[in-house]
């Protein structure tokens, strides 16, 4: 039990930094904040490329404070963003992350999708990719 009595926070925690490890392992780099922060902004984008229904069942099967990243910032009403092509999704998360010593480019953003692959039920993972435009949805590699 927790020394609090809250074990959904310890548990949350627990599951967040079991993300985290497991991306930094997979992108095989030195920092866990800065593998967050690639998750995070990887995140967004995938957000704001969706309809808020989508949204809302991607969340649903996040770790509570994942969640609470995947929503920050959020503007439903300007989203699904209009835009199309697979070199701005990729150039808007380059801009968070392009400071990031051990960021390789695209294929970083393709471990973050690896790792949803493995922690998202295999039918969100479906649905969510076929609300993406064509050129993400064939970027993001089948669950």
């Amino acid at each position: 039990m927790s020394a609090k009595g809250l074990e959904v926070i310890d548990h949350t925690v627990q599951l967040t930094h079991e993300w985290i490890n497991e991306l930094t392992e997979r992108l095989d780099w030195s920092s866990q904040r800065d593998a967050l922060r690639l998750l995070r902004v990887t995140l967004h984008q995938i957000r704001d490329h969706l309809l808020v229904d989508e949204v809302a069942q991607l969340a649903a099967q996040l770790p509570l404070l994942i969640r609470g990243m995947f929503f920050e910032g959020w503007v439903p009403k300007n989203t699904p963003v209009k835009q199309r092509h697979l070199q701005d999704f990729i150039s808007d998360i380059e801009q968070h992350v392009g400071s990031v010593a051990d960021y390789r480019g695209s294929e970083d953003i393709q471990k973050v999708f690896k790792l949803i692959n493995a922690k998202i039920s295999r039918g969100e993972i479906l649905d969510v990719r076929a609300s993406l435009p064509e050129e993400i949805r064939s970027f993001w590699p089948e669950p």
